[in-house]
C-alpha cells in the first residue's frame, strides 16, 4: 500500500509514486512526485478557517495574500480569484479578521502549496491592526503627524545618511539612482536589521549616530517590500518617537507604494520606494543644467526684447519734429516772447501816458483850488500867534502880533487897527447901483 492509499483510503492512481519504485539507482522525477502530491491534495475537502489577513496583494484582478493565526503565529498562503472577490459583500484588507472557506491546492511546476478561497466574511479588526490604529490615533493627537512640524529637505545635501539592510536591493537602488542624478553625491551608510527583533534597536542606534553627524543633511531609512508582518518594526512606537525627535530631516522609504507603516506619517517625507527616495532627495543634474539653460535663454530673450523696445522708443522720440530740429521750437518761442514783450511795452507806455494826463488834470485842478494861486495874485494870509487865520479885523486889535504869508515866504507884522469908509460904497438909487465899502486894516511891519 502506498502513502496515498494510507492517507485517503482510496486506490492509488496508476502513475502515483510508490516507495518501492524509487531507489538511489532508479530515482523518480520531480514532476511525477509533484503530480502525486497534487493528486493527493486535490482529494481534500474545503474547510472554514479563521485568521487575520497579514498580506493582501492584487495582481491582474486576483488577490494573493496570507492568513495568520493570532494565537499560534501559524500562517497559510491563499489566493482569491477576481470572480470570487466581486461576490464578497465587503472587501477586506490587511489587518482584518476574517472567516474563509479554503480548499488546498498544489502547483506542480513550482511545488508551491496554497489555498484557494471560495468564500470570505469579515468578522472585525485583527489584534495587530487594532493596536496599530490605537497607536496611530495617539500619535496623531500628539501632533506627530502635523504637516507644520515637517522639516523641508535641503536642495542639495552635502552628505546623505542611509539606513538599510546590508547588501540589500534598497541600498543599491538608493545609491544607483542618486548617483545617476548627481554623480558627486556622498553617502554615509549604516547597516541595520530591517525586520525581526533587532530591527527597532539597530535602526534607532543608526538614526542617533547619523543625527549627531553635523555633515549629514538628510537621513533616508530604506527597505524593500514585504508583507505587513515583516514591516511591523517600522510602526514601533520607540522608533517613531526617535524619528520625531531627530534634528535632521528623515525620509521614509519603506516597501512599495501599497505598504504604509506608521513611519511614513511621522517622517518629514514619505517616499513610495527607495528609488523614489533617491529622486526626492537629490536633484537631477541634467534637469538643473537644462533649467539653467532655459533661464539663461529666457533672460537673454527678455533682455534683447527690452533693449529692442527701448531702441524703438528712442528712435520714435528722435523722429519727432521737436527733437529732430530743436531750434524750431526755440525760434517759435522766441517770436512769441518778442510779441508778448512788445505788447507789454505798448500797454505800459499807454498806461503811463494815461496816468500822466490824469496827473496833469489833477495837478491843474489842485492848483486852481490851491491857496497858492490866490497868493500868487498878490493876496496874503494873516495868522495870529496861535496859528488862527485872521478873517475879521476884530481878531487882530491894534498892536497884535501877526504872521503874514505871501506867495513867496512869510513875515511878522503888527496890527495898526484903523477903519476907513469908502463913500462910494452905498447904493442910493432904485436902479440897484452898488455902494461898496472897504475896510483898510493898517499894519506896521
Amino acid at each position: 500500500m502506498t502513502a496515498f492509499e494510507t492517507a485517503t483510503g482510496d486506490a492509488a492512481p496508476p502513475d502515483a509514486v510508490h516507495p518501492r519504485d524509487s531507489s538511489p539507482q532508479a530515482p523518480t522525477s520531480v514532476s511525477r512526485l509533484n503530480e502525486t502530491i497534487r493528486d493527493f491534495v486535490q482529494r481534500w475537502n474545503s474547510v472554514w478557517v479563521e485568521g487575520e489577513i497579514t498580506s493582501w496583494n492584487v495582481r491582474g484582478g486576483h488577490v494573493f495574500g496570507r492568513l495568520k493565526d493570532s494565537s499560534l503565529d501559524a500562517v497559510i498562503s491563499f489566493r482569491l480569484w477576481a470572480s470570487t472577490l466581486q461576490r464578497l459583500p465587503e472587501r477586506p484588507g490587511v489587518g482584518d479578521r476574517v472567516v474563509a472557506c479554503v480548499k488546498p491546492d498544489y502547483f506542480v511546476k513550482t511545488g508551491d502549496f496554497t489555498f484557494t478561497v471560495s468564500a470570505m466574511r469579515h468578522t472585525g479588526l485583527g489584534d495587530q491592526l487594532e493596536r496599530l490604529e490605537r497607536l496611530r490615533a495617539q500619535l496623531r493627537s500628539e501632533g506627530l503627524f502635523d504637516p507644520s512640524r515637517k522639516r523641508p529637505l535641503p536642495f542639495l545635501p552635502h552628505v546623505i545618511g542611509l539606513i538599510s539592510g546590508e547588501r540589500s536591493d534598497a541600498e543599491k537602488d538608493v545609491h544607483r539612482n542618486a548617483e545617476l542624478r548627481w554623480p558627486h553625491v556622498r553617502f554615509r551608510t549604516i547597516h541595520a536589521a530591517v525586520q525581526g527583533d533587532r530591527c527597532v534597536p539597530e535602526t534607532m542606534a543608526a538614526l542617533a549616530t547619523l543625527d549627531a553627524d553635523p555633515e549629514v543633511d538628510v537621513i533616508v531609512i530604506a527597505r524593500g517590500g514585504g508583507d505587513p508582518q515583516t514591516l511591523l518594526g517600522f510602526s514601533d512606537e520607540r522608533l517613531l518617537r526617535a524619528v520625531a525627535a531627530a534634528q535632521t530631516p528623515v525620509v521614509s522609504a519603506i516597501g512599495h507604494e501599497n505598504d504604509h507603516p506608521l513611519l511614513d506619517d511621522v517622517a518629514d517625507l514619505r517616499a513610495s520606494t527607495p528609488t523614489d527616495a533617491a529622486k526626492r532627495v537629490v536633484p537631477d543634474v541634467a534637469e538643473q543644467r537644462a533649467l539653467v539653460r532655459q533661464l539663461r535663454s529666457r533672460a537673454g530673450s527678455r533682455l534683447a526684447q527690452r533693449v529692442a523696445h527701448d531702441i524703438g522708443q528712442l528712435q520714435q522720440l528722435r523722429s519727432r519734429p521737436v527733437l529732430r530740429d530743436p531750434e524750431t521750437m526755440l525760434t517759435g518761442r522766441a517770436q512769441e516772447v518778442w510779441t508778448w514783450a512788445s505788447r507789454g511795452r505798448e500797454q505800459v507806455r499807454t498806461r503811463l501816458d494815461d496816468a500822466r494826463a490824469t496827473t496833469a488834470e489833477l495837478r491843474a485842478a489842485l492848483r486852481a483850488l490851491s491857496p497858492g494861486a490866490t497868493l500868487a495874485r498878490g493876496y496874503a494870509i494873516a495868522h495870529v500867534g496861535d496859528g488862527v487865520i485872521v478873517r475879521d479885523a476884530a481878531q487882530a486889535p491894534t498892536g497884535t502880533e501877526v504872521v503874514v504869508t505871501v506867495a513867496r515866504g512869510s513875515f511878522a507884522a503888527r496890527s495898526a487897527g484903523e477903519l476907513t469908509q469908502d463913500p462910494g460904497s452905498h447904493d442910493d438909487g432904485p436902479t440897484g447901483s452898488k455902494a461898496t465899502s472897504s475896510r483898510e486894516h493898517r499894519m506896521d511891519a
